[in-house]
């Protein structure tokens, strides 16, 4: 099955887990100063239900007002950002 958004989401993923520090709150640091809230996994548990997954994208549902968004992620570490609602 062809999926012509794979070219677009491969250069994001390369383009957000490319030229970071390796180190977590530095990591965390620049993202935060890039997207403004950032995640950890535990705390994206805690905000979001997950509904459907995309590297680098992660559909998701605000426990909070049930509205419906995404967000993006980086690989290692892990930390989610950029929460766009739908």
């Amino acid at each position: 099955m062809y999926d012509e958004t794979e070219n677009a989401r491969r250069e994001r993923i390369g383009e957000l887990n490319t030229d970071l520090t390796e180190n977590k709150d530095a990591r965390r640091a620049e993202l935060e100063k890039w997207y403004g809230l950032v995640w950890d996994t535990e705390q994206l548990r805690e905000d979001f239900e997950v509904i459907g997954f995309l590297a680098p994208y992660v559909a998701v549902r605000e426990k909070a007002t049930g509205k419906k968004g995404s967000v993006e992620f980086t690989h290692s570490p892990r930390f989610y950002f950029n929460f766009q609602y739908d």
